[in-house]
């Protein structure tokens, strides 16, 4: 099972995001929290999140960037208890238990994404606001191989 863990590649995600996911830690699209917004909502970091931010899942922050990883089932349930109790504190869930099923799909539909890519595979998330609501694009990153003739200097 695969899921996507935060990388940084520099300290950018520090200066842009009002809160900023953890180095490690395992992402989500985090969309969810952007269905009532407008367009006035969208403006300095609060715009960057919308516009490029995946949401940590332990400290519900955001970052650009992702890579693919393997997930255990142990850690999967923990992620779900977790988004669940923040379904419940931050956005109104009725209970743990109503919210857990929520939490779950959330967290499946990024396995879905993530399953269909290598292990460290990088990915972008860009959001547009549309009529229809929120349209949420993912883009790979692909790796590029480079032999070690391109770095070594070799003599006669």
């Amino acid at each position: 099972m695969m899921l996507a863990r935060a990388i940084h590649f520099d300290e950018s995600d520090m200066n842009v995001f009002h809160s900023p996911a953890r180095t490690g830690e395992w992402c989500l699209s985090g969309g969810f929290e952007f269905s009532n917004w407008t367009e006035s909502d969208l403006s300095g970091k609060a715009r960057q999140a919308f516009s490029n931010g995946w949401l940590g899942v332990e400290t519900f922050g955001r970052v650009t960037f992702v890579a693919t990883a393997q997930i255990e089932q142990s850690e999967i349930d923990a992620l779900t208890a977790g988004l669940a109790q923040h379904f419940v504190d931050i956005y109104g869930a009725p209970s743990v238990e109503a919210a857990t099923p929520v939490a779950a799909e959330e967290i499946s539909q990024m396995m879905d994404i993530c399953a269909e890519h290598a292990p460290n595979t990088v990915m972008t998330i860009a959001r547009d606001l549309t009529e229809a609501g929120v349209k949420e694009s993912i883009r790979i990153i692909e790796s590029q191989d480079a032999s070690l003739n391109m770095f070594a200097v070799h003599g006669n």
